[in-house]
């Protein structure tokens, strides 16, 4: 069924507003995904307050030639059935959300990706991307690091004092 100039126009209206607001968008195939396997996914990404697209690329392609960042992008990697994700928070997020429904999904594929300031990125790039740990996986690992040697010195502070107590008790033993 053929989409009306209103809705085309709503749609790319809508699109200007993600591209305009998005740090990043990752772009994935999704041959064979049902209809209840799309609403998992949508919720996933709502979650990590994502927004999920499924939209004609010509229409893609109008609104990101209306962007100032992205209207000269290379566009070839944007063919057949292809899923947007969006976000305005995280840069890493929208590759991350596919490639984790991909794993048990098959059927999804990363293809592409762009940043707020046009990069393109390619399969293997978003790819990588995918694979970076999460913010909060970041800020956990800096923790560690920086709590590491407190806990080190504690252990060996105890240590010195468990030593002293267990000669003590020895000598107290031996007398």
């Amino acid at each position: 069924m053929a989409i009306s100039r209103d809705k085309k126009q709503e749609l790319v209206t809508e699109l200007n507003e993600l591209f305009a607001n998005a740090k990043s968008t990752a772009v994935a195939s999704y041959p064979g995904v049902t209809v209840a396997e799309m609403q998992e996914l949508r919720k996933l990404a709502r979650e990590e307050n994502i927004t999920i697209k499924v939209v004609k690329n010509r229409l893609v392609k109008v609104a990101m030639g209306n962007n100032a960042n992205l209207k000269n992008a290379d566009t070839t990697l944007l063919k057949g059935q292809l899923i947007y994700a969006f976000s305005s928070e995280d840069e890493v997020a929208p590759a991350q959300i596919l490639a984790k429904f991909g794993k048990t999904n098959p059927s999804i594929e990363l293809v592409a990706g762009f940043d707020s300031i046009g990069t393109l990125y390619n399969t293997a790039e978003v790819k990588a991307l995918a694979s970076l740990p999460t913010k909060d996986q970041l800020r956990g690992q800096v923790v560690s690091v920086i709590a590491a040697p407190l806990t080190q010195f504690l252990g060996v502070a105890n240590g010195a004092q468990r030593g002293f107590a267990q000669v003590l008790s020895q000598r107290a033993e031996s007398i």
